[in-house]
Formats: structure tokens, sequence, C-alpha cells
């Protein structure tokens, strides 16, 4: 599946389910949003035909990168207080260089998104701050992580290729300003862990446990 695809079809998920923290008349909203991410390290264990071997790894963010780091999130209120939806938080992880280059790898990233799709629930507190206009709420969710793998080691065989590597849990808290009726802005900390175990091209796997913090930054469309 193509990165083109893989987004198109996230984003059909996406907007077909309700989401959001909105306006305490809407029922529903769609949610755009980018941030600062960063990821703890995390072990990873490494095999391949002939050699197994586990290290520490450190991981960059690179935010602003091509592809950048975003999140899509469709919410239905289904009350005053309570909402559930759906989200796409594209996350991504790079090797650090220099343990990159101490195990012998020539790529190790998952950076066309560690794609985090989740079923969320949300609680609000509106009414409260700022005329009814600020709203403050927290959120969970869990779901899969589907990443973009890009591995190779020693100039062999590349594995390229999106991956259902396994189950993913967020978290969120954070502000909502309605600007009107229809449109709002807010601004949150999000986090995720995730379960990751991959195959790889030419036999072997690898599998690590990675945490993502991010401060978000976004808009929402209500309706």
């Amino acid at each position: 599946m193509t990165g083109q695809l893989m987004r198109a079809t996230a984003m059909a998920c996406v907007l077909g389910v309700p989401l959001g923290t909105a306006a305490a008349h809407a029922e529903m909203q769609l949610s755009f949003y980018l941030g600062a991410q960063s990821s703890p390290h995390s072990t990873v264990k490494y095999a391949e035909p002939g050699d197994s071997f586990s290290f520490r790894a450190g991981w960059e963010g690179r935010s602003a990168e091509t592809p950048p780091y975003y999140g899509v999130r469709a919410t239905w209120w289904r009350s005053e207080n309570v909402g559930f939806g759906v989200e796409l938080n594209h996350a991504k992880v790079y090797l650090e260089d220099d343990i990159r280059a101490a195990n012998n790898f020539d790529r190790f990233e998952l950076t066309d998104g560690i794609n985090i799709v989740t079923v969320n629930a949300f609680y609000r507190w509106p009414g409260r701050w700022a005329s009814g206009r600020l709203t403050p709420y927290v959120g969970g969710g869990a779901g899969l992580s589907i990443p973009h793998v890009d591995v190779q080691r020693d100039g062999g065989p590349k594995t390229f290729e999106y991956q259902v590597t396994g189950p993913a849990v967020a978290w969120m808290a954070g502000f909502n300003y309605d600007i009107n009726d229809t449109w709002g802005v807010f601004a949150e900390y999000k986090g995720t862990y995730s379960m990751n175990e991959a195959d790889l091209t030419g036999g072997g796997s690898f599998s690590t446990d990675i945490i993502t913090n991010a401060l978000n930054l976004g808009v929402s469309y209500n309706f």
C-alpha cells in the first residue's frame, strides 16, 4: 500500500465517524492538529537470519520535517460532557545516528508514521471560563499501531512497507476555545504507547514498545 493510499484510507475512516472537543451545542466535531513530538528511549529486540541481538534505542521525533507530525480526529458528543470518536495520530521516530551506526543499520525509522489509530472517549467541562468559550477536556483511547517500517542493515534487504504491528493506547488533556458556533481552536498534551513487532524483508523481525509525548495545536470544525 502506498503512503498516499494509506493516508486516504485513514482519512476516510476518520471523516466517516464523529469526534472532538467542541462547543456545548455541537454534536459532531472534526479536528486537525500539528505539534511537537518526542519519544523516550526503548529497548529494541532484533533478529535476522544468522544473527539476533538487542540494543537501547534513542529516538528523534523531528516533528517539522517531511512527513510532519500531525493528527486528525472525529468526535461525536453524546451529551454536554461525554463524547466518543476515532483518531489517526501520525507520530514518527528516527533512530539516533550514533546508535544506528553502532549497530550497522543503514536505516531504522518509522517515519511515514507510527500511525496510531484509536477509538476514543472524552469528558469535558463546558461553560466554565471565558464566557463559556473555553472548555477543558480529557480523553483516552485504544487501538492499533500501523507504522511504515523503514529498516535496512549492512546493505541487506530493505524493509519499506506498512504493517499492523500491535496494540496501542492514547491519552490527552487540553483546552478548546470556541471562536464561533462553527470553528474552534485547541491546545493539548497527547501521549501514546504502542507495542510493535514488525517482520523484515528477507526474514527476521524486530520488536519494541514506543512511547510518544506531544504538545498539539489544532483547529476544530463543529456541525
